[in-house]
């Protein structure tokens, strides 16, 4: 990536259910200067989902070939032949546009991301108030197999223990006011 054309990003990270996406929507709203980094990634789209919108889906094969083309800042395998990353080229078009990049990236991604653009990265771990509180908000998706529930909170476990590791713990047990605390905090991080 070319440093001259470098600029600021802010990145939220959380666990399933946290709140992070419905924060980032929020901010997205608002007079920031702020442009969403579309993640890639190898999974099929789900029903409503666009690609280049929600994700650039780029199916298990196209994402290993960008892999060995190093097309990505940071990518995960975050399930088994379930690949995420973030494209270089996401982050030199919005930067092109003069615009600071949004990130909405797992635990491990966000960490990753921190240590690429160090003080040019926000890094806030969005934190349900508690590990039943998130458990019940995966319920109320109604989305997702009993399964798929019992995965997310294992993981979860294991990403509440990275908190610390963020420039920012974001406590999420009021939505508005945790948007309006993540309001200030990019104002802030971005004038």
């Amino acid at each position: 990536m070319s440093e001259s054309k470098q600029g600021k990003c802010v990145l939220f990270s959380a666990p399933s259910g946290a709140g992070k996406t419905t924060i980032v929507h929020y901010l997205l709203k608002q007079d920031l200067r702020l442009e969403f980094s579309v993640s890639a990634c190898s999974r099929i789209p789900r029903i409503n989902e666009v690609n280049g919108r929600d994700y650039h889906f780029l199916g298990l094969e196209g994402f290993k070939e960008k892999i060995d083309k190093e097309a990505f800042i940071e990518w995960e395998e975050v399930y088994t032949d379930n690949f995420y990353g973030t494209l270089k080229s996401e982050i030199e078009r919005i930067w092109s546009h003069g615009k600071t990049v949004i990130f909405d990236v797992d635990v491990i991604g966000g960490l990753a991301i921190k240590r690429i653009f160090g003080d040019q990265a926000l890094a806030i771990f969005v934190q349900p108030p508690s590990y039943d509180e998130l458990e019940k908000r995966l319920r109320k998706r109604s989305t997702e197999s009993e399964d798929k529930i019992q995965q997310r909170m294992k993981k979860a476990n294991t990403e509440l223990t990275y908190a610390s590791d963020f420039d920012i713990i974001l406590i999420n047990d009021n939505l508005d006011a945790a948007c309006q605390r993540a309001k200030k905090l990019i104002e802030d991080f971005t004038k």
